[in-house]
């Protein structure tokens, strides 16, 4: 519900509008506490996964590295955003849209980045930049391929994502990939961090109102670190020579890792901005929905998606990673019925100033792998949540049932078995085994040229069978 004490229901609903700032400043941070954790998390994954972010193997220089992807995900998270809500000529959609890293993409960076540490970096980045740029051009002609993703793709695709990364967030709360195939992994105190989590999370979520309900995840975290702290769960093993070698300002570095271009990497990432630029398509029309009760322009869609595709390509030249809109703070705008792009604006400004200190990334490093193994696999199911609620829209006659049978059978199946595919070149095994595009490019083909009238046909054969059996021939929904 709108708080009218913030303004008149006539300057909630305009983007224009500015609240006082003592009512606009916490409105500000509220929007960063939604998304911080949802945001730092892929730089902490990807790290991970690349081998130098968890454990003793990170070497001495995978603490500082870490730090580096943590602060880069804040910093360009908060210019992103600022491209939307105050724009620059035609980009931007100059409305209250929070911007932040996908997850969309992790997918496809995981098998580029697997066990090969800061060496992988350059061609991730590469693809990152590739995409950006790419992202920037569908801005230009972004309605006019809608038609060929419909709810049934978009859908399927996001339930994928999240499919993809529940594993990730499993692998975290049982101690993490470096503690797998030791006595550690999957310890009843590993689990019991991750546990504390949720249930704190649950309950906010549940059982709070207004900030501590909005900030359920985060607080969750904080709650999962106090405990991880008690039980001696928490190191500050080489985040002391981190803090101390820290500036307390630091700028980034462009080409800090240096750049290169692989096919798999440019393919993906150029293939993974479709998913991306429906995404904020719809979050776009979720604002001004929600908190205009209006439909989006042309105008606002297009600066919207070149917002995208311009602060993903900025951030992969200084070791950022993709932006995206921020579909939980479209719920928060529909919350507190606060239309203002000034009050994101304000919270962009305190993400780039998170980002600028690099001790805020040494902070959050500290933060036990099995506690934000409990964060995550709340927010991964909550991705796959929001991919079936998007697939409630589908009309489930038999042409569709086949078109989501097949794409799905196929990309989970790749993802489960991954040799199956082990003969291909390298740059398209990793584009196959990530199984998110086999079934994006499967389920957007088989839509295109599977003709409608294979749901006629459903339709009348159950038409004909009521006729010629009886309805208590049918089974019942």
């Amino acid at each position: 519900m709108a708080d009218t004490s913030i303004g008149t229901p006539e300057q909630l609903r305009d983007p224009n509008y500015t609240p006082a700032l003592h009512k606009a400043i916490p409105l500000g941070i509220q929007h960063v506490l939604a998304m911080f954790v949802s945001n730092v998390t892929p730089a902490i994954i990807i790290a991970g996964a690349a081998g130098f972010g968890f454990g003793s193997d990170a070497g001495a220089n995978g603490f500082p590295d870490m730090t580096y992807l943590i602060q880069m995900s804040m910093l360009f998270a908060g210019v992103a955003t600022l491209f939307q809500t105050i724009g620059l000529g035609p980009i931007g959609a100059r409305l209250p849209i929070v911007q932040g890293t996908s997850f969309a993409f992790i997918p496809i960076m995981i098998p580029l980045v697997a066990g090969q540490g800061v060496e992988a970096l350059p061609a991730l980045f590469g693809g990152v930049l590739a995409g950006g740029l790419f992202h920037t051009i569908l801005g230009t002609f972004i309605g006019k391929i809608r038609f060929a993703l419909p709810p049934l793709v978009t859908g399927l695709v996001v339930t994928m994502i999240g499919l993809a990364l529940v594993k990730v967030g499993i692998q975290y709360a049982a101690g993490g990939v470096p503690a797998i195939g030791t006595e550690e992994y999957g310890s009843l105190l590993n689990w019991s961090a991750a546990l504390v989590v949720i249930f704190v999370t649950l309950g906010l979520k549940f059982f709070a109102r207004g900030m501590l309900s909005v900030s359920a995840v985060v607080i969750g975290i904080l709650v999962g670190y106090v405990y991880g702290l008690a039980m001696g769960m928490v190191t500050f093993e080489g985040i002391g020579t981190s803090w101390g070698r820290a500036a307390a300002f630091a700028l980034p570095e462009p080409f800090k890792y240096g750049i290169s271009f692989s096919l798999a990497a440019v393919v993906g990432f150029c293939l993974m901005t479709f998913v991306s630029a429906i995404e904020t398509v719809g979050d776009v029309s979720g604002i001004t929905k929600g908190g205009a009760g209006r439909e989006a322009t042309d105008k606002e869609i297009t600066g919207a998606t070149y917002a995208d595709g311009v602060g993903s390509a900025i951030a992969g030249i200084f070791g950022g990673f993709p932006n995206t809109s921020f579909s939980q703070n479209v719920g928060l705008i529909a919350m507190t019925g606060v239309m203002s792009r000034h009050v994101v604006t304000i919270g962009a400004i305190f993400l780039i100033i998170c980002g600028l200190v690099p001790k805020v990334g040494a902070i959050i490093r500290t933060i036990p792998i099995e506690v934000l193994g409990g964060g995550v696999i709340v927010m991964f199911g909550m991705v796959v949540a929001a991919g079936i609620s998007m697939l409630s829209d589908v009309d489930w006659n038999r042409r569709n049932m086949v078109i989501f049978a097949i794409s799905l059978s196929v990309g989970l199946g790749l993802q489960l078995e991954p040799q199956a595919v082990q003969y291909l070149p390298d740059a398209i095994r990793i584009l196959m085994t990530s199984g998110l595009l086999p079934a994006a490019l499967i389920a957007i083909v088989l839509n295109l040229i599977l003709p409608e009238e294979l749901a006629a046909e459903a339709t009348e054969e159950v038409s004909g069978g009521m006729a010629g059996h009886g309805e208590g021939s049918l089974p019942k929904d």
